[in-house]
């Protein structure tokens, strides 16, 4: 009781439990109205130090650029650092200003700006410009407007492009981090589809950050996805699988269960198992120990979150 639980939902699988229950969803897309400004200022919070914590957003920011412009070279990556650096010290905000906090943040067209007027920054300009004046303009070039005020929280980016998506991740992952250093409360975040971040080393490494820091803030995370190669396969990845407290294994195709076996330490029984397992069939680790497991939801539960087509597009029955 008392937990906040906060989603990101690929699928637009979570917003008829966020209906039933009074939850907030939020539609991440192209043309909502609902926008997060990647350069919002980070908080500080108490007993840090200001200058640590900037360098880390600048890190952080970093990897989202480095998304969004694809393949850069190694001294582009050094302009990149010293340009977020400067777009941050156009608009007074430097860790030696007690005030910065209460300042407004610079958006991704500053940054552009600062960056276009950079010897050697013209060409990473141009490939930015899609997302300030071009066709992608809407989603990440707008001040933060949305309230995250609710028990439950879901952020969807099922409507937008591919492209997009492992952006919108990053940047709801990163608004993310700063709302819970910023509150100190007891928070469960829910990644689905978790390896669209795995698919990108700066998103694997933040992912990783979140994971291995969010017990400070009182997060707990929670990441579902069905690649399970691309954690395996990942450095970050890995580690975030095994060092989870509790996992739970469902279904496995044939051409993955080898790995899966060897990092799980499944035996042949559970092997089996989990190549003819039905639907919430599976196994259940908790520590060392782990146990065979089928997930049955009651009628209620079902009516909430199924995702079956058949289901949805059927006459609902009443709730209650």
């Amino acid at each position: 009781m008392g937990t906040e639980v906060i989603v990101v939902d690929p699928e637009k699988e979570y917003k008829n439990l966020c209906d039933t229950v009074g939850g907030t969803y939020f539609n991440v897309s192209l043309t909502s109205d609902q926008h997060i400004n990647p350069f919002d200022i980070p908080f500080v919070p108490e007993g840090e130090d200001p200058a640590d914590v900037f360098r880390s957003h600048i890190l952080t920011m970093a990897g989202l650029l480095k998304i969004m412009l694809g393949d850069i070279a190694v001294e582009e990556e050094a302009l990149l650092d010293r340009a977020i650096s400067e777009t941050y010290s156009s608009f007074d905000i430097t860790p030696d200003n007690p005030n910065f906090l209460k300042l407004d943040a610079p958006l991704l067209s500053d940054f552009e700006t600062v960056l276009r007027n950079m010897e050697g920054g013209k060409d990473m300009a141009e490939r930015l410009y899609k997302y300030t004046q071009g066709s992608y303009a809407g989603f990440v070039n707008q001040k933060t407007n949305i309230d995250v005020q609710n028990r439950l929280v879901a952020f969807s980016i099922r409507d937008l492009e591919d492209e997009l998506r492992p952006i919108a991740m990053y940047v709801i992952l990163n608004f993310i981090w700063n709302l819970v250093r910023s509150q100190m409360k007891r928070r469960i975040l829910v990644i689905d589809e978790a390896w669209v971040m795995m698919k990108y080393p700066e998103g694997a490494a933040f992912l990783f950050g979140m994971a291995k820091r969010g017990r400070k803030y009182y997060l707990g995370l929670t990441t579902i996805t069905q690649e399970v190669d691309d954690f395996l396969n990942s450095p970050y990845g890995k580690p975030i699988i095994t060092n989870s407290s509790l996992q739970l294994l469902l279904k496995q195709a044939p051409a993955t269960i080898d790995t899966v076996a060897k990092t799980f330490n499944l035996t042949e029984a559970e092997k089996n198992l989990l190549l003819e397992a039905g639907v919430g069939q599976g196994v259940f680790f908790a520590g060392l120990k782990h146990v065979a497991m089928q997930v049955v939801a009651s009628y209620f539960e079902d009516k909430i979150i199924t995702t079956k087509p058949q289901q949805l597009l059927s006459e609902e029955e009443p709730l209650v």
